[in-house]
């Protein structure tokens, strides 16, 4: 685990950076600078692209990180990644000609009539899909070189970053609000360029049209994962994209803040899998069974160790959050608690996902991907239309699909390879991470008001003395237990 915790380290620390950027534009400058109903635009839009990005990139980035290890001449390799290169164009140059009967499409099914002026930018949501779709190509590219942490930087922080300045350029009249996606949109194209020019630094291939020896078992896994994929980035978005079809675009500007709070908890899972999926598929390959399995165990105790700090600091404070944000995002408390819970679980699979999908059992990843879209999509519609139960509903919708199919994973791990992330250890820290969930949700500090400039503080110093208590307490109690022998050595290098 030492290259996955050094790397972990450096790309959770710029996916939280990342956060705390995202944070401010989301809570801040969007309401303030931009206004709910662009933000819920802005939402949308980018919603649309990661739904279409799967299907352009037909799974290349997965397949790159599944097969890449397995070849150990150049002369494959540079076969494979050529092949890697050229075949998402087989799916973006066909919905490229046939762009505009999609927008047309979307428009007239999934889009409101009070929300129609959308159309103007669904232009948008194609160059930003394939954008997305060779980011991700060439991102994996460098995974496979275990060179994580640039690519990292640009998905995690250059988007957000490049968000601030341009909200700071809409409020300082720099650029018109209706210039902001055309700006952002140019940013997406520079970020890709500069993750392929990167890519090609750790690993420039000989271009070779001749297929590698396994091309038919590429070009499977590839088709077959693509379904997995599209379904995948189902669960994350459908939301946003369904609310559009009922209400207006402040509610998708609402729901999106209370899912961004929620997913905060998720950085480090995100920054490890980065460098577990090569890590994973390169065990598998090699038939190190005894590896896979402790990268699982460590993964998991050391994610929900952590993801479990960032569920308390979250859920315990964000009652007083949303007191200084502007009005109707404070409807949002019961979406994040169930965001957040589903984003815990997630963490607490480890590297579930990446065993399943590099192994020769793949092919289940199109069930549960199937599977949980249908899902999601069921309950959404049961919860959001027919019961009316609001954003809380796709809330619930989505830790509802989660948890069926995580408990489905882990019990495919475990029949399939005999092995599972538990033990003794993940029982005390759910314990541990209950407990104190139950302790501080309902208490704050007892405050008087203070109210600078007509902006609340009190809310804002509650969660700064409360954070740290929260912290404190929780850092003490992991440690005294040696919950995890890898953070406890990283705590201790970090006193030191």
């Amino acid at each position: 685990m030492g290259i996955v915790l050094k790397q972990s380290f450096k790309n959770t620390l710029i996916i939280y950076l990342g956060f705390i950027i995202g944070g401010l534009n989301v809570i801040i400058f969007y309401p303030r600078f931009l206004g709910k109903e662009y933000y819920g635009v802005i939402t949308v839009l980018l919603a649309y692209a990661n739904l279409i990005m799967p299907l352009i990139a037909l799974g290349v980035h997965y397949t790159v990180v599944k097969f890449y290890s397995s070849f150990k001449e150049k002369k494959e390799k540079d076969k494979f990644l050529t092949l890697a290169i050229f075949l998402p164009l087989l799916i973006a140059i066909p919905i490229g000609f046939l762009w505009s009967s999609i927008q047309d499409f979307i428009v007239k099914n999934f889009v409101a009539e009070g929300n129609i002026e959308i159309k103007k930018y669904t232009l948008i949501i194609y160059i930003i899909a394939v954008c997305c779709a060779y980011f991700e190509v060439f991102y994996s590219w460098a995974k496979v070189q275990l060179r994580t942490v640039l690519g990292n930087f640009l998905k995690e922080f250059y988007n957000r970053a490049v968000i601030m300045l341009l909200l700071f350029a809409v409020f300082f009249e720099m650029i018109e609000t209706s210039q902001f996606m055309y700006v952002l949109t140019v940013m997406y194209i520079i970020r890709t360029l500069i993750m392929m020019f990167y890519a090609f630094s750790t690993y420039f291939p000989n271009i070779s049209f001749s297929l590698p020896h396994n091309y038919k078992e590429i070009l499977y896994f590839s088709f077959f994962i693509i379904l997995a994929g599209s379904a995948g980035a189902l669960i994350l978005d459908i939301d946003k994209v369904m609310i559009i079809g009922k209400e207006t675009f402040e509610a998708a500007a609402y729901y999106t803040v209370a899912v961004f709070i929620g997913s905060f908890i998720e950085a480090p899972s995100r920054a490890m899998n980065q460098i577990l999926q090569p890590l994973t598929s390169k065990s598998l390959n090699e038939n190190n069974e005894k590896e896979v399995e402790s990268l699982y165990k460590k993964s998991s105790i050391n994610l929900l160790l952590i993801g479990g700090l960032f569920f308390l600091l979250i859920n315990c404070n964000v009652a007083e959050l949303f007191k200084v944000m502007p009005l109707g995002y404070e409807n949002g408390v019961i979406a994040v608690l169930l965001i957040s819970l589903s984003k815990l679980f997630n963490m607490f699979l480890g590297n579930n996902t990446s065993i399943i999908a590099n192994s020769k059992y793949y092919k289940i990843t199109l069930l549960t991907g199937l599977g949980s879209a249908v899902l999601v999509y069921f309950l959404n519609m049961v919860f959001y239309h027919r019961i009316n139960m609001d954003t809380d509903g796709l809330a619930l919708a989505t830790l509802i699909t989660i948890v069926v199919f995580n408990t489905f994973k882990l019990s495919y791990v475990h029949r399939k390879f005999g092995m599972t992330p538990i033990t003794n250890k993940t029982k005390i820290l759910l314990l541990i991470i209950f407990s104190m969930f139950l302790i501080f949700y309902f208490w704050n500090f007892a405050m008087p008001q203070i109210i600078v400039y007509n902006f609340p503080l009190h809310p804002l110093l509650n969660i700064i003395f409360k954070s740290i208590l929260i912290i404190v307490i929780y850092t003490y109690v992991i440690i005294k237990l040696n919950i995890s022998s890898q953070i406890n050595q990283l705590l201790k290098k970090i006193i030191k």
